[in-house]
């Protein structure tokens, strides 16, 4: 089973935040994919910016998507600070 994921920010460095359905944040660094057939189009930072919900995951303008539950495995969990 697999979490949607509920919010995406992009963010500099080619790294999204992403909140999942558990409300759980993680931070997914998109870097190692840049390379590789359709995420080439990604290293225009401007485009990497247009990064939107799609059903249950992430998508960007030309239909690139990632799999919600590579986003989930391979995110980091972002450190929360507690006051």
């Amino acid at each position: 089973m697999y979490l949607s994921v509920n919010n995406v920010k992009a963010l500099d460095d080619y790294e999204l935040e992403l909140t999942f359905e558990n409300n759980e944040v993680k931070i997914f660094d998109v870097k190692p994919y840049l390379d590789t057939g359709l995420f080439a189009k990604l290293k225009d930072e401007n485009y990497f910016k247009m990064v939107k919900i799609s059903y249950d995951t992430i998508e960007w303008p030309n239909g690139i998507d990632m799999d919600p539950e590579v986003l989930y495995e391979k995110g980091k969990t972002k450190n929360v600070i507690m006051v």
